[in-house]
């Protein structure tokens, strides 16, 4: 009998090392070496394994290829086709995460249901039986009378099955589940994941089948395998937002198909998810009075202008070591502010606790959210609130200058639609014309701007 060989191999890379060691020798990450065993096929296997997805064609100039808009196919879901890039392309593979409860499968559920009116799909379930996906339907409202339903976890079953029905759209849940026999490595594992997802990209090009694979997280939130499983495919999505709120975000990280940074925002109600089409409300407020603390900020995600709340509270800290706390904003930054604040405004907060929150469990990441948080914390401090209706965005400097923002033509109109009256934002996003009921206090520093609302 062939004795076994015991290979390392890493979460983060997917690099092979013969023994383990702390420190992978590829990628340099720390404490991520596995233990799997050799795959041990032969040279032909491994030729057809790695045959090439389209025959050799000659060279050719980049002026003389024809630059052709692929055709969309409608999800059924607007917000889906949205952070899609406008609907599934033929051969894309989508790989969507988040954490276990909080709706990948009821979504695509949902979406093959919604599809299958006009074509035909597949779910392929491997975490669940087939008993289980119908009464998840069932509980959803859903007829599901024209989704082929696969319950299976082998390569090679599930190859077969697409090469055969050849659906409109396959959905795979979950790729962590899937195994290839011609591995020995448990299902999950670093090679299993990786040559699973491989060879389903493989078919998905050579078909033009468009494959949509559920992906586990791990407690980082990142996609539980190998990092290079986020190389292999096209779009990548996370559903974002706390289990315990009917609020669901589903964010594109990658996306070769549209952009990339799109937000989808959904409600989850008793009969699945449900796109919110004003999703602005969602991450307001509604005070019966002014409040300190709170300033309204327009971000843009992807194509789309967003407004959010940040909410500061400043205190008097009774620890040597104030507390500075953010939910939803870098925590890195926001010390970076409270330094630009004391400098260049004058305004000390080495004595108080300091905790910022965006309303709603987005995150922003977005440097035009500094104008906003040191607003917020300036009026908390004060104990003063800011004149009703303002809004404001723009990134600050070390030097205390006030940058310019992207796209602000777009976060104004949206502001001023949604009944907002006063904006405050840098110089170079003024509008060149007046929008009407909306008066803009353009500014160069950051004390233009505290000078302004002291007027």
């Amino acid at each position: 009998m062939a004795k076994i060989k015991t290979i390392f191999a890493c979460s983060e890379c997917g690099g092979i090392s013969p023994k383990w060691l702390g420190q992978c020798p590829h990628c340099h990450a720390w404490n991520t070496l596995e233990e799997s065993r050799d795959t041990g096929v032969s040279a032909q296997a491994e030729q057809h394994r790695y045959a090439p997805l389209a025959t050799a064609s000659p060279l050719r100039s980049l002026s003389d290829v024809e630059a052709l808009e692929l055709p969309r196919m409608s999800t059924g879901i607007a917000e889906f086709d949205r952070v899609l890039g406008g609907g599934l392309v033929a051969g894309a593979v989508v790989l969507i995460g988040g954490d276990p409860g909080i709706g990948k499968s009821t979504l695509l559920l949902q979406a093959l249901v919604a599809m299958s009116g006009a074509s035909r799909v597949l779910y392929v379930t491997g975490e669940e039986s087939a008993e289980q996906v119908a009464l998840r339907a069932r509980r959803l409202g859903l007829s599901g009378g024209s989704v082929d339903l696969f319950a299976e976890i082998r390569l090679e079953a599930i190859q077969a099955a697409l090469l055969e029905q050849r659906p409109a759209v396959a959905v795979i849940d979950s790729i962590q589940t899937i195994y290839s026999s011609e591995l020995t490595a448990a299902p999950g594992s670093v090679s299993q994941v990786k040559e699973c997802a491989a060879q389903l990209t493989r078919l998905a090009k050579q078909a033009g089948i468009p494959i949509v694979m559920i992906g586990h997280v791990t407690k980082d939130g990142t996609l539980a395998g190998p990092r290079v499983l986020e190389h292999i495919v096209d779009t990548v999505l996370y559903f974002e937002g706390d289990t315990h709120s009917s609020f669901r975000l589903v964010r594109a990280f990658k996306n070769r198909f549209g952009a990339v940074n799109e937000l989808g925002v959904f409600a989850m109600t008793d009969r699945g998810l449900r796109g919110v089409s004003n999703p602005s409300a969602l991450f307001l407020s509604q005070h019966s009075a002014q409040v300190s603390g709170s300033c309204v900020m327009a971000t843009q995600e992807g194509t789309r202008p967003l407004l959010v709340e940040i909410q500061a509270l400043v205190d008097t800290a009774h620890v040597p070591n104030p507390r500075r706390l953010s939910v939803g904003l870098e925590g890195n930054r926001l010390a970076m502010l409270l330094a630009v604040l004391n400098r260049h405004a004058g305004v000390s907060t080495s004595d108080q606790d300091v905790f910022v929150n965006a309303v709603g469990g987005v995150r922003i990441t977005e440097p035009a959210a500094d104008l906003a948080v040191l607003l917020a914390i300036i009026s908390s401090l004060r104990d003063r609130p800011l004149p009703k209706g303002l809004f404001a965005f723009g990134e600050v400097g070390l030097a205390g200058e006030v940058r310019p923002a992207p796209r602000g033509q777009e976060r104004l109109r949206e502001a001023a639609k949604l009944g907002f009256s006063v904006a405050i934002i840098p110089k170079a996003n003024a509008p060149r014309q007046a929008i009407e009921g909306l008066e803009v206090w353009a500014v160069d520093r950051l004390q233009d701007a505290l000078d302004r609302l002291r007027a």
